[in-house]
């Protein structure tokens, strides 16, 4: 399992300036990954401000758990099989491994754990001014929206940097706190 922390600075943008921004950086890496949300019925993740998650890139598989901090996201990865996915999947049977002893410290039962929803990414990631730039285009429940990321070391020089970003461009947009969980957890309740 590794651990990370994750500090990003990001805002949902049309569909014009969305493609405003990937024709800036047409040699940089593309891709499509698949976001799985997992939850009980009754949001006992959501309720604690946990994000829980199975990303499928490339044909690998990784479960991912979300805690905020003062500035970011704790973020635990641990890679899991194909197999224990859609063991999961099918028959809700949690992948065995530290996620669920951290799980289990928090007081989550693990047996209330199930995929709810999902949403697909196709991202264009850019190495940029000392950060990762990433620009997606996400679908989940028939809706489509434009959203672009700027991970750095710090929230301040993030969102500056993103800023300055947007106004060379002409693309006027506010830092959003929606996260593409939250967005596509909204969605299913609709």
């Amino acid at each position: 399992m590794s651990n990370a922390i994750e500090i990003e600075a990001k805002a949902l943008v049309s569909q014009d300036d969305y493609r405003k921004l990937s024709k800036l950086f047409p040699s940089s890496p593309r891709y499509t990954q698949t976001n799985y949300y997992i939850d009980s019925d009754d949001r006992i993740l959501n309720k604690e401000g946990i994000a829980l998650r199975i990303r499928e890139k490339d044909g690998n598989y990784e479960l991912t758990l979300k805690t905020p901090l003062s500035q970011g996201l704790l973020e635990k990865n641990a890679p899991i099989t194909k197999a224990q996915f859609e063991e999961f999947r099918d028959h809700n049977v949690f992948p065995k491994g530290d996620l669920v002893r951290f799980l289990t410290m928090l007081d989550i039962d693990i047996n209330t754990l199930k995929i709810l929803t999902s949403l697909t990414t196709d991202r264009i990631d850019v190495e940029y001014e000392g950060g990762l730039l990433s620009i997606d285009r996400n679908t989940y429940y028939g809706k489509t929206d434009y959203e672009i990321e700027f991970e750095y070391n710090n929230l301040g020089g993030a969102e500056n940097i993103l800023s300055t970003l947007f106004h060379k461009n002409g693309i006027k947009a506010p830092f959003s706190k929606a996260s593409k969980t939250r967005r596509a957890m909204e969605a299913l309740e609709k």
